[in-house]
């Protein structure tokens, strides 16, 4: 009643009754949850398929297998349910609803969590399968390494055989045995290239089974296989370069292998630097395993093999190279002998010539000063045209022999280097006056005019050798004199500039610019005989003359422009000749450097001696004069010129007679320094020990057949007031007398 009146008072009052879910929502969450379920039962067995794939170390795969077949089909009884489903009471409903609900969060709660357990349970068996493997890994490597160095020790040790030696046949024979020992060889052998390279000739063999010079040919397909490749190549045993032993009986033959030697060749071997290698040539070496046995070839012997062959190639080339420079070396020092043979021989007909040069300097200016002397004195007598013209003939051949003895001494200086330069400050400007004064008489004669120009930026003053200057201008002009029978020749002086420097002839001049000096350009325009271009390239030759018809009566050694060429190149300078053929002239150009003079030099001109520009007295009576000269003749000859001037002359024969005769009273003393075995500048020492005031010393004047440049170093060291160059005239000595008088000393004569 209670239970009835309760169901039926529910309508009429207003109490709150508890919402209970509707049918159809439950309906709609057990469809969800029966969803979910059936995928994350389905997901379930992928996941462990997966892992059973990916675990290559798990034992029981088969459960896994049983495991995920259940799963599925427990899933597919739900996903069944989507399409089975009943209505239940409403207690039931939600009983199933509620289960399904949890079964269906827990089953995707656990697909989820494999998703993240599966690849850490797979990681840990593959870092286990990893590490086996990487111990596998080294376990081959540690095998290999082992091999390996033990191969490289075989390597070292045969390295070490065969370079122990460079002959070539002791390092081939060593390396058949030393291979033969390490790879327990049946028989081991080398083919070498024939002369021709057509052939391959059996040259060295472990144990001498086969008979050394049998040949193959180098053409065979084997022997082209191995040729072609860096690799030791197996071979047939019934090749012809591998039947190594006689055949007798049956037998199987071991494996054989071939690797190629490469034979280098040496091209444009030079001691100082590394020889170009090529590899023109093969050999070839073949190694033969022990017969009747089952061993094979193992990659590390083949690769042995393979090392061998290269470290062979290197001991043959250094040994080619060893050969090489031996001979080489051999040649350089018999060339080395052959020039210092030749060297000495040079410097012995070097001296000779000095030697030979040196006597007959001294023996032909002797005569030459008696005979130009004499000459001079002859000529100043009474005498018919007849006997004047005869004896200025003689002055004049006798003049042209002296120059000639000069250019042939200064030539041979300049050739062996002896010659050096006398750098001083000097007057440029009266050089080039003096030289116009020289040469004017004997153009006035030709009726040819001669004129000097010049420039204005050519300083008054310059540094260098003023005597060789002088040479080289006289010695030019001169030409053009001697080759000009009328007309003209002018002489035109300036400093070159960069344009006018070079000579497209002469290529190799390449003057440089530098502080302190400058280039003098002189050019000598003539209007003579001309130069035929056959001529222009021989004309500073020594000893050259042209042949041409103009030219029959110039007469000279040949030596003049080729002393100039030799003066002009010490000068850092050049010198050529212009012409545009013969009859139309020629113009002589030489460029010389010379050293500008500094303002806070100038003092020093003031000390040069001058020339002095009167006339010489004709006579100076009453002048004492003392002659040292120990030969008679010379001696006499000196005192006749001297007599002829008025000088009252004392002669001694020796330096101790001199120094015994010797007063103040006296005013010069002439001595003759090049006498051998007499030591004139031991008498200046000890005039100069007796007459300690300047005033009471007579002049000391060295009469020489030499004035080179150590001679003038030494005069002057020893206090001589002057040099005087054998031979010796009249006007000579009349003119030295004038320059010691005023001066009081003397400039070279």
């Amino acid at each position: 009643m209670m239970f009835s009146h309760y169901f039926f008072s529910t309508d009429s009052c207003n109490c709150v009754e508890p919402q209970w879910p509707a049918d159809e929502l439950l309906m709609k969450y057990q469809y969800i949850s029966d969803f979910f379920i059936a995928v994350a039962y389905f997901s379930i067995p992928l996941e462990l398929i997966y892992f059973v794939k990916k675990s290559a170390v798990f034992p029981y795969r088969w459960v896994l297998v049983q495991f995920g077949a259940f799963i599925v089909l427990c899933g597919a009884t739900h996903l069944i349910n989507l399409w089975t489903f009943g209505i239940h009471t409403k207690v039931v409903a939600i009983v199933m609803t509620t289960a399904k609900v949890l079964t269906a969060a827990v089953s995707c709660a656990t697909a989820l969590m494999l998703v993240h357990i599966i690849p850490d349970l797979l990681s840990v068996k593959t870092r286990e399968l990893f590490l086996k493997n990487k111990a596998a890994e080294l376990d081959r490597e540690m095998g290999l390494i082992r091999t390996q160095e033990e191969a490289g020790r075989h390597v070292r040790m045969l390295t070490h055989e065969i370079r122990s030696t460079l002959d070539r046949h002791t390092i081939l024979k060593t390396t058949l045995v030393e291979l033969g020992r390490i790879l327990a060889l049946e028989e081991c052998a080398l083919w070498m290239p024939t002369r021709t390279g057509l052939e391959l000739q059996l040259s060295y063999t472990l144990h001498h089974q086969n008979p050394v010079g049998f040949t193959v040919p180098i053409q065979l397909p084997a022997i082209n296989r191995v040729f072609n490749t860096n690799n030791a190549v197996k071979i047939s045993p019934n090749s012809p370069v591998a039947r190594l032993r006689p055949i007798t009986g049956k037998y199987t033959p071991g494996e054989v292998v071939a690797v190629r030697v490469p034979l280098l060749h040496l091209s444009n071997f030079q001691i100082n630097d590394w020889p170009e290698l090529s590899t023109k040539r093969y050999a070839l070496m073949v190694l033969m395993l022990p017969s009747d046995s089952a061993r094979q070839w193992r990659v590390h012997e083949l690769e042995l093999v393979e090392v061998v062959a290269d470290q062979v190639a290197v001991a043959l080339s250094h040994a080619a190279i060893l050969e090489e420079s031996m001979r080489a070396r051999d040649l350089l020092m018999e060339q080395n002998l052959a020039l210092d043979r030749a060297r000495q021989e040079a410097e012995t007909a070097i001296h000779a010539r000095n030697d030979f040069l040196a006597v007959m300097n001294h023996e032909m200016r002797t005569p030459m000063h008696a005979i130009i002397a004499l000459s001079s004195l002859l000529q100043e007598t009474e005498l018919t045209p007849e006997q004047r013209l005869m004896i200025e003939t003689i002055l004049k051949s006798s003049n042209l022999l002296a120059t000639l003895i000069n250019d042939v001494l200064d030539l041979s200086r300049l050739e062996d280097g002896s010659l050096p330069l006398d750098l001083a400050i000097f007057n440029l400007h009266s050089v080039f006056k003096e030289v116009l004064n020289l040469v004017k008489p004997i153009a006035s004669v030709k009726k040819l005019t001669v004129t000097l120009s010049l420039a204005s930026d050519v300083p008054e003053y310059a540094v260098g050798d003023e005597k060789r200057l002088t040479q080289i201008i006289l010695n030019v002009v001169g030409n053009a004199v001697k080759f000009s029978k009328e007309g003209n020749i002018s002489i035109s002086v300036f400093i070159a500039k960069s344009d006018f420097l070079r000579d497209s002839r002469a290529p190799e001049f390449s003057p440089m610019p530098s502080e302190g000096h400058f280039y003098l350009r002189v050019q000598v325009k003539d209007s003579g005989i001309g130069i035929g271009a056959q001529d222009v390239t021989k004309i500073f030759t020594k000893f050259a003359q042209t042949q041409l018809a103009g030219a029959r009566d110039a007469t000279g050694s040949g030596l003049g422009l080729a002393i100039s060429k030799r003066f002009v190149n010490l000068m850092e300078g050049h010198i050529w000749m212009e012409s545009e053929g013969l009859g139309k002239g020629s113009t002589a150009i030489f460029i010389v450097k010379l050293g500008i003079a500094e303002s806070a030099d100038e003092s020093k001109l003031l000390a040069l001696p001058m020339v002095p520009a009167n006339q010489p007295q004709t006579a100076y009576p009453g002048l004492k004069v003392i002659v040292m000269d120990e030969n008679g003749f010379s001696r006499a000859i000196t005192k006749g010129l001297l007599e002829h001037l008025g000088c009252q002359v004392t002669t001694a024969s020796s330096p101790e007679e001199c120094l015994l005769i010797v007063t103040p009273d006296h005013n010069v003393v002439f001595m003759d320094v090049s006498l051998p075995g007499v030591d004139g500048y031991d008498v200046a020492v000890r005039l100069h020990e007796k007459f300690r005031k300047r005033h009471e010393r007579p002049l000391i004047v060295a009469l020489t057949v030499n004035t080179d440049k150590l001679t003038k170093e030494t005069c002057r060291r020893v206090g001589l007031d002057g040099v005087v160059l054998k031979p010796v005239s009249v006007d000579k000595m009349r003119s030295i007398l004038s320059q010691l008088l005023e001066q009081r000393v003397l400039v070279e004569a």
